[in-house]
């Protein structure tokens, strides 16, 4: 065996041990065997791409582009090394350059589903909803059990208020992921701007039940208890956010709305004054209930 063969099964054993150690999520031990792999053989762009990955994951997103971009030089054809650095400039609001990455990724491979998803959360993130909207339609024509691009899109369709499509897109996305707590949630959300409140509470409730620490679900449905006037079970279902996230200004605005409707204007106070503790404006509640 040649000394160039001996050093690339070194370097693959290096590389295999780090993709191992990013499926237990010990990111910074994934890190040095594919900087191992790569001291071994300069040009495993591959072993670039999951270092990229693993620095992406301890969120260096810088660190994590300049190895998706070493990718990259190495092989100009990786699609996927362009798609992780696109997600990464997208977690730094360079949303345009996320943007050049997945046009990019789809020059090379038309048929890369989630690269038209993830530029339409980018253009979605510019707020070009209807340049959102067929990209995410692209990536459902090609994998058409997408759940999350179904739910992405029907998210861009409650801002352009087409309501019963996004009612519609939601309801596609449960139908292919059944336990997709987030589907019911922003499901239950429309069917409140629709003022249908039973079907909303409905669907939060089965948000929650399929993921319990979902705080947002709890806000969300205490919002629709106190339209029905169902002001204990609004406090109750804010309390529960706030248990589950104690700086949710959010809840403890509603929950000091709510207590104030059930006449307890020192309980709503408190959580008013709670509110601006954490950094939020909430001079006029306080106004209100404080007196």
């Amino acid at each position: 065996m040649s000394c160039d063969s001996d050093k690339d099964s070194n370097a693959s054993t290096y590389y295999k041990r780090g993709a191992a150690k990013d499926d237990l999520k010990d990111y910074n031990g994934a890190i040095s065997d594919y900087t191992k792999a790569i001291e071994i053989n300069p040009n495993y762009f591959k072993a670039y791409n999951n270092r990229g990955f693993s620095k992406f994951e301890l969120k260096d997103y810088n660190g994590a582009i300049s190895d998706y971009t070493k990718a990259i030089e190495i092989d100009p054809y990786f699609a996927t090394a362009y798609n992780n650095r696109g997600i990464a400039k997208s977690d730094l609001k360079d949303y345009n350059g996320a943007i050049a990455d997945y046009n990019k990724v789809i020059e090379i491979d038309p048929y890369f589903a989630r690269a038209y998803y993830n530029r339409g959360i980018a253009k979605d993130d510019l707020k070009d909803y209807n340049g959102a909207i067929s990209d995410y339609t692209k990536a459902i024509e090609i994998n058409p059990n997408f759940a999350d691009a179904y739910n992405n899109r029907g998210t861009v369709k409650r801002v352009l208020k087409d309501y019963n499509g996004a009612i519609s897109d939601f309801t596609q996305a449960i139908e292919i992921n059944p336990n997709f707590a987030t589907a019911y949630g922003y499901r239950g959300i429309v069917k409140n701007d629709l003022k249908d409140y039973n079907g909303a509470i409905s669907d939060l409730t089965q948000a929650i039940e399929i993921n319990p620490n979902f705080a947002t679900a709890y806000n969300n449905r205490g919002t629709v208890k106190r339209v029905l006037k169902d002001y204990n079970g609004a406090i109750s279902d804010f309390t529960q956010a706030i248990e589950i996230n104690p700086n949710d200004a959010t809840a403890y605005y509603n929950r000091g709305i709510s207590k104030y409707y059930s006449n307890d204007s020192y309980g709503a106070c408190i959580d008013a004054k709670k509110v601006q503790d954490l950094g939020d404006d909430a001079t006029e509640l306080i106004n209100i209930v404080c007196k």
